[in-house]
């Protein structure tokens, strides 16, 4: 029983120690480019900090570019702005449309578009402009993040999405099962321990 006693404790300090060095990271994921006329749409723009203890001031900017003129640079319009923890959408048809949805590190800086509509359709960038302060001496880091916007009466059916989510539970099963085999074999090897070790005392 003593030794089971150490085993547990043993377990529960290893686990404790784990999540105390366990971080949230940072994963660059691409956006979703087909959006649903009248629902919501989430523009996904993630720019990692490779070292986040450096002190940053981060600007974000989106531009837009139409279907009709996405081969036009002149027709880009710039809809949004997030600076100095103040977001700004800019005047046009994306007026009140238009939703901070990033983290506070500053680490993912995406958007939603509210009540997607026709002319949401075409060809956005997402530029972070980051200066890195080094005791002194300023660096400059500027990221660019594309994305082109389908947008379509229904959602289409995602094959792979499904798939893929059957997978996740399945695994999930099986990880639950041979978890508790294995805590099972490991109860069962404990107790023989422990009873041989009263029989010897004896």
């Amino acid at each position: 029983m003593v030794t089971l006693q150490r085993v547990q404790l043993q377990t529960l300090l290893l686990l404790l120690f784990v999540v105390h060095l366990s971080r949230p990271v940072c994963v660059d994921v691409a956006s979703d480019t087909e959006a649903v006329l009248g629902n919501n749409m989430r523009l996904t723009c993630i720019s990692c900090l490779k070292r986040e203890e450096v002190k940053s001031t981060t600007t974000v900017n989106w531009y837009f570019t139409s279907k009709e003129n996405e081969n036009s640079t002149s027709s880009r319009i710039h809809i949004y702005k997030h600076e100095k923890g103040t977001s700004e959408s800019v005047d046009g048809h994306f007026n009140g449309r238009l939703v901070w949805n990033g983290s506070q590190d500053l680490q993912d800086v995406s958007i939603w578009i509210v009540n997607v509509s026709e002319s949401d359709r075409g060809f956005y960038e997402c530029y972070v402009h980051r200066q890195f302060d080094f005791g002194g001496f300023i660096y400059d880091s500027l990221t660019n993040k594309n994305i082109t916007l389908t947008v379509k009466e229904k959602a289409s059916n995602d094959t792979t999405a499904i798939y893929s989510e059957i997978m996740m539970y399945v695994l999930l099963v099986f990880l639950t099962l041979w978890l508790l085999v294995e805590m099972v074999y490991c109860y069962r090897k404990i107790s023989k321990s422990d009873e041989q070790a009263q029989d010897t005392a004896y």
